[in-house]
């Protein structure tokens, strides 16, 4: 029994560090904001776990407007804006 305890306490100590380590290393659901100037525009970049999903850029002059990813890959944004794809609205029957 004295034998088993020991194992025990020994095991404990040994992974005791890994899983404190693990807690630092969780995901949080905070974004990280960078924010930089680009000319007279100001770039907010907004990442999650290092993964960049967002960009807002605020001219001087003129409405501020997001880039969003279009796809999974890299550097292929386009404006939350003006999505790519137009669906159209035509009226074929008005009742």
């Amino acid at each position: 029994m004295r034998t088993l305890n020991r194992l025990v306490l020994a095991s404990l100590l040994v992974l005791s560090p890994l899983a404190a380590h693990a807690a630092d290393e969780q995901p949080s659901g905070e974004p990280d904001v960078t924010i930089r100037q680009e000319g007279d525009k100001t770039i907010q970049e907004y990442r999650v776990n290092g993964f960049l999903y967002a960009i807002k850029v605020t001219p001087k002059t003129g409405k501020p407007y997001f880039l969003v990813r279009a796809d999974g890959s890299d550097g292929n944004f386009v404006r939350s804006d003006y999505p790519d794809m137009l669906i159209p609205a035509w009226e074929i029957f008005k009742w």
